[in-house]
């Protein structure tokens, strides 16, 4: 922290999508409450990141849901830290955490705060929560729950910033290249020469709600599948 900087005067860039949603409007306003003096950009994916984004100067730069990969040259204006909540542990960087965990058959997940660097989920760990994955579990069950931990974890790290504690290090690293939105389509895709098993598992890795799930190439022709048990 700034020497002589209370909370009321530190600035901080909270980043973050520009869609409806409970857990972003929950640490929105936390961070609000807590300093006044928050600039807010929301956006959605493949929009350019904001002009006036690129001349904030400050203290923090807070990343929650954040659709954009943030300009390193932003990155360097905060005088303290730039950190970013991630919806998955650090063996799931990327895009599709949960997918691939449905997929994978984990028995564990969590989400994560850490240091942004100008590549995406590479900067050190600050700190990781972690949950049960049940059999049962969906990816919009598994994401659900996945979010509200997050919250519970950026509520307490931004606390610890609001009492100027120093911000935890964790020994936890990220294991392997970001997962990327190719990935996650060909995860969906399914050839007739799959095992049944195979098939079952790509088509509860990637159903979710409002989102189209597996599909199949026929004479040119793709079919989608859709899941009437999913929730609306």
């Amino acid at each position: 922290m700034r020497p002589g900087v209370g909370m009321e005067e530190r600035k901080i860039l909270f980043l973050s999508k520009r869609r409806e949603d409970f857990y972003v409007e929950r640490a929105l306003d936390f961070t609000r409450q807590l300093f006044p003096n928050t600039q807010v950009l929301l956006g959605l994916p493949r929009e350019p990141f904001p002009a006036e984004g690129l001349a904030w100067q400050g203290d923090y730069v807070i990343s929650y849901l954040c659709p954009w990969v943030v300009p390193a040259s932003v990155l360097e204006s905060a005088s303290q830290a730039a950190i970013n909540f991630h919806p998955a542990p650090p063996q799931y960087p990327g895009t599709g955490c949960t997918n691939f965990a449905i997929y994978h058959g984990v028995k564990e997940f969590g989400a994560t705060c850490h240091h942004m660097a100008s590549k995406v989920d590479s900067g050190k760990v600050i700190a990781v929560s972690r949950f049960a994955v049940f059999e049962e579990d969906t990816v919009y069950s598994l994401t659900q729950r996945c979010y509200g931990y997050m919250l519970a974890l950026f509520y307490n790290i931004v606390t610890k910033i609001a009492l100027g504690e120093a911000l935890p290090e964790s020994d936890e690293k990220w294991t392997r290249e970001p997962y990327r939105l190719k990935d996650l389509n060909e995860l969906k895709r399914i050839t007739p020469d799959m095992t049944e098993d195979e098939i079952q598992r790509r088509i509860k890795a990637v159903t979710y709600p409002g989102y189209p799930g597996a599909y199949v190439e026929i004479a040119g022709e793709r079919f989608t599948h859709t899941d009437k048990n999913a929730p609306k």
